[in-house]
Order: C-alpha cells, then structure tokens, then sequence
C-alpha cells in the first residue's frame, strides 16, 4: 500500500482508505447503504489491515451512531494500528442544537463519539457541512479548544464550498489555530465539479482530498450499461434519489471508455475507476466501500498498478463536461494551465 501525506500535516494516510457507512445499519437516510455487524465488521478490517489500509472513516450519523460503535467494537485490542476519521454536524434529533457545529454542540458530539467509538482519541475530525449559523471563530477556537485537551489530533471539512474552505483556512492562520489538513469531497468520473476550485484551492493551501463515493454513487461498479435495467441487489434502487446526479448519456459514455480501459489492462471497472482517481493532484486518500468480503477486494485491486498516460487521456475525454463560470473561459489544458499550474 502507498502512504501519502495528508495536506500539510505530518500525518501518513493510506492510499485507499475504508468507509464504514455499511456498519450498523439503523435509521433512515444514512442506514440503506449496509447493516454490517460487529463480526462482519472485523472480518472487513482484517482484510483492510493485511493489505494496509489503516484509516477508517465514519460519521456520526451513520446509522445514528450505530457505525461508530461497531468500527469502535471491531477495532477493540487494535486501536494502535488505526486512524480513525470520524465527522459532526449533520443532525442528530430534533433539537435546536442537535445539528451544526456550535461550540456546546461540537464538545458534546466529539464527546459522545469518542464514547461510542470506545476511545480517547480521535486521529481526524471533520465538519459534515458548513455551518452558517455559527461564527467561524466559534468553531475553529472549539476545535483548538478539542485539540488542546487530547482529544482530536487533526481537523479537516467536508463538502464546504470553496469560500467557506478559504475563509476557514484564513480564520485559523490569524488566530494560530488548527487548520484544516483535510477536504473530504464527492470526485470521480461521473463528477468532477471538485476540479474547478476545490482542487487548485487544496494544492494553494496544502489541503488533502479525502475522496467519498469514487465509483459515483454506485454508477460505475461496472453493473450499469446501456440499454439495461438496473440489476437486482443494486443499492442504487434504495439510494438514487439521495446521490449525486449524472447525465445518462454521459455516463453511459464514460462505462464505454472504462469498459475498453479494463479489458486492456486486465483490471476491474471499479479498479480503473479508482486508479485514475489516485492520480489526481490533492488527493491524499480514497475512501472505498464494501458490503462484503468480495467488493473490499476488488476494490483493494485498485493499487500495486497504473494507467497508462494514454488511457487517462481517453477517461478524461469520455467524462469532460463544461464547468461554470467563471470556470470555462479557461477550460482547455494550455489556457487554464497558465492560470492555475497543476501537476499531472
């Protein structure tokens, strides 16, 4: 397994990394993914370990916490092995403080996580969303606050906008806070919204791309093809309305391209899929999922090889879409490359 440096943290993060949002299986909106049990759940790390995947990542409402407490249960007598990644702020009841990161919120959640998870410690934390109700200086001086106690070692976001990320950052250097070292972000080829200003962002600012769903919310498992109807067992059935969208046309366009590039390099779609996306610049991790033995380990085939420049280039073609402005006056290789240099 690769290890990378997670932004400008010290930190060393495998290239593949293991979401646990298939633990637990309770509630609604973030339970129809998997319902992994405890010995399911250590089945699924053991293999992660032995081919070096060490950071696992969750949520806290994951299955309404039932994901923290399984990886927490499966990871028992090994926490030393592990980073665990966990996230806050998306609502947790009904309460007018059961969601956002506020500072009386923020230390309860850190707290009851760590609880769950049956540790003191937590390697990485990440705000869920952008909270717009609460002061920036709030929540950075709440986590240096966490930092400071023991009981969080690093902070990143998840799904802020490039503003809210930028205004962060700046926020954190003032006051000599903890910035963040970590951007977890929806980027594969059904959608690469993320290179148009997360990405030059996170190389200007040394941020890490912590990649969720790189197989597009499902759509590139290599099961979905023209003309066919979605197969039975397909949690798409259970989860469309909640993912990201895509044009049909153009993913149909896009499994075309990494069916040619599979059948050449002998490797699974999945696979294709998530090796072009560990040669995308900032990203530091991507985060694979797997409701069984079978999908972890072919998704684990993603690593120990590369795609040829040749076949980058027609992944790249089969999935370019038009960005927004003020993105697209720039949008060919030469014009956006001397503007924002990015290596390749």
């Amino acid at each position: 397994m690769e290890y990378r440096t997670l932004g400008a943290s010290g930190l060393k993060v495998p290239a593949l990394s293991f979401g646990t949002g298939t633990f637990g299986g309770k509630g609604a909106l973030f339970s129809a993914w998997g319902n992994s049990d405890v010995d399911d759940a250590r089945r699924l790390i053991d293999i992660c370990l032995d081919a070096g995947v060490t950071l696992f990542d969750t949520a806290d409402v994951y299955s309404d916490g039932a994901s923290e407490e399984v990886l927490g249960a499966a990871i028992r007598g090994r926490r030393d092995r592990v980073l665990i990644s966990t996230k806050t702020g998306l609502p947790m009841g009904d309460g007018p403080n059961d969601a956002g990161v506020s500072r009386h919120r923020l230390i309860g959640a850190v707290d009851a996580s760590l609880r769950r998870l049956g540790t003191d410690y937590i390697d990485l934390l990440q705000l869920h969303a952008f909270d717009a109700f609460t002061p920036v200086e709030e929540v950075l001086h709440t986590l240096d606050t966490l930092v400071r106690a023991g009981k969080v070692r690093h902070v990143g976001a998840s799904n802020f906008a490039g503003w809210q990320l930028m205004k962060s950052l700046a926020v954190a250097d003032h006051q000599g806070w903890p910035r963040y070292v970590a951007h977890q972000v929806y980027y594969s080829l059904t959608g690469r919204d993320y290179e148009w200003e997360l990405m030059p962002l996170g190389l200007d600012q040394k941020v890490g791309a912590l990649v969720w769903s790189p197989l597009g919310w499902g759509r590139l498992t290599g099961k979905i093809r023209r003309g066919q109807p979605l197969p039975q067992g397909s949690r798409l059935h259970d989860t469309a309305q909640w993912g990201p969208p895509v044009d049909e046309e153009r993913l149909y366009r896009i499994v075309d391209a990494l069916d040619v590039v599979a059948a050449e390099t002998g490797h699974s779609v999945p696979q294709v899929a998530i090796a072009w996306l560990l040669k995308r610049p900032t990203v530091s991790s991507v985060i694979i999922g797997a409701r069984n033995e079978a999908q972890l380990r072919d998704n684990l085939g993603a690593v120990g090889w590369a795609l040829e420049p040749e076949q980058i280039a027609r992944l790249d073609a089969a999935s370019d879409v038009m960005p927004a402005y003020p993105y697209y006056p720039y949008r060919t290789q030469e014009g956006f490359a001397r503007l924002n240099p990015m290596p390749v």
